[in-house]
């Protein structure tokens, strides 16, 4: 175990804690929305409702196209140590490039959307003493969508005589061109230390990553947690299976609120245990994990799909499509789990039957708030003025006999609202699931589990065993016990 562990602190440098023979490094996810940054609480949920739905449709355009960036929580990273220069990123599981802007930056149609809050008012990083990707290297054939290193060596204006003795690992890799679902970016590889501030310090030596001087509607990099070879997680599993096979996350309940988080959201590289006391403190108590198999994807291949087989209103199951519980060789159907989607998104047939039992429960009791669904995106909403909406339990079924229970707070929002002239703010309240549209219509995956439906879980994402994994905590105090150990 000793020469294990030598092994491992010879290959990242890597200061980390040992407990029980485990090793995990803690990283905090910082949200990056409030309350604050919108004139009203409608506003907010405009705002995050439309951007849901874009990211969940531009992925069902008929190239494939990693999910759009704009994730709700944000990674803190410093590059190079002469000196380290800091960078804040998207934590994002739909995508697997981790990439950045560098100075000197040019950032189109970007107007309005720049968020100072996502990148703590950072300017670009300079790359000038960071090393080039040379032409041969897999992971410039893997930014090149797997072009053979003899055509990218010959784009990089190696001599064909060196191409024929495989002589061109001085040329660097060529610029490639990444898009997402609403932007894009042209970049090159390169490769520096990349470590990770935290209580668990990480320096990952000869880390690959992708440098953009230009990029269309993209101000803010992104570190992909996705499948793929220049992920993350991928990249740290070379270094250290251990730690890059495993991560979990477990986002704080916010409700749009910054004051109501007091503690970073703990993101989780490796496997953990705790004791009986801390386990029972952060909420082992409420059920151990249900897992899901993971489903390949032919077509998206970084996405971390399953297979949903049911949602439950109340006390009634509803049945869903064939297309949610699998995956076809087009790489159609399945549910993404995604960091980076905020609300779930639904095919049409199974939201308007989950919205009909719904309605049926509620609108018996409240008054339907169709001004505030208008506003907001959302619906259906309902007026509940100063009395606890009773709202019926929501669950969702996984492929695998896995079934997750909502808490209210996850799939039903309740704020005040009062407009210009009202005396009286009325209290109202919104469904935060989403219309995805007809599933036969767009093609690609068929639904999105978003992060908001996540919140008070810890989510586990095994590569080892390909599955995810769900249990109810009490993420707060579970940044607190990590820390202690």
């Amino acid at each position: 175990m000793a020469s294990s562990f030598l092994f491992l602190f010879m290959t990242i440098f890597l200061t980390h804690y040992v407990f029980s023979c485990s090793a995990i490094v803690l990283l905090p996810l910082t949200h990056s929305l409030s309350k604050s940054q919108f004139n009203s609480t409608p506003h907010l949920l405009k705002f995050t409702s439309a951007r849901s739905a874009t990211r969940f449709h531009h992925r069902h355009r008929q190239i494939s196209l990693p999910l759009s960036p704009g994730s709700d929580y944000t990674l803190s990273f410093n590059l190079g140590s002469h000196p380290p220069q800091p960078i804040s990123l998207y934590m994002d599981t739909g995508s697997d490039l981790v990439w950045f802007p560098c100075a000197p930056f040019e950032c189109i149609l970007c107007e309005g959307k720049y968020d100072t809050a996502a990148t703590g008012g950072l300017s670009p990083p300079n790359i000038t003493s960071s090393a080039s990707v040379s032409c041969k290297s897999p992971a410039c054939s893997a930014a090149h969508t797997s072009l053979s290193s003899s055509d990218l060596c010959a784009m990089a204006r190696c001599p064909l005589e060196l191409i024929e003795t495989s002589d061109c690992s001085s040329f660097s890799c060529p610029p490639f061109y990444y898009a997402y679902g609403d932007g894009s970016l042209v970049a090159r590889l390169y490769r520096d230390s990349l470590s990770m501030p935290a209580s668990s310090p990480l320096v990952l030596h000869n880390f690959t990553f992708g440098c953009a001087h230009t990029a269309l509607g993209e101000p803010v990099g992104v570190a992909g947690f996705g499948r793929g070879v220049l992920s993350l997680p991928a990249q740290l599993a070379s270094f250290s299976p251990h730690l890059g096979n495993q991560f979990s996350y477990c986002l704080v309940s916010h409700s749009f609120d910054a004051d109501r988080v007091r503690r970073p959201s703990p993101l989780i590289l490796g496997r953990y245990s705790l004791d009986d006391e801390k386990k029972k403190r952060v909420g082992h108590d409420r059920g151990e994990f249900v897992y899901t198999a993971m489903l390949d994807n032919p077509k998206h291949p970084y996405f971390y799909c399953v297979g949903l087989e049911g949602i439950t209103v109340g006390n009634r199951k509803i049945p869903v499509p064939e297309i949610l519980k699998r995956v076809d060789r087009r790489g159609n159907g399945g549910m993404v789990v995604d960091s980076g989607t905020t609300f779930t998104m639904l095919p049409a047939g199974l939201y308007e039957s989950l919205v009909t039992e719904f309605n049926h429960r509620m609108g018996r009791v409240y008054k339907r708030a169709t001004q505030i669904e208008e506003r907001t995106g959302l619906g259906p909403c309902y007026y509940s003025d100063d009395s606890a909406a009773k709202v019926p339990a929501v669950a969702l079924h996984f492929v695998g006999n896995s079934t997750v229970i909502l808490p209210r707070n996850n799939y039903y929002y309740e704020f005040f609202d009062g407009r210009d002239g009202q005396k009286k703010k009325r209290k109202v309240g919104c469904l935060m699931l989403m219309n995805g549209g007809d599933e036969a219509e767009s093609g690609g995956p068929a639904a999105t589990l978003g992060n908001y439906q996540q919140q008070g879980f810890e989510v586990v994402y095994d590569l080892e065993k390909h599955r995810v994994g769900f249990a109810r905590r009490k993420c707060a105090l579970l940044w607190d016990s990590l820390q202690q150990r």
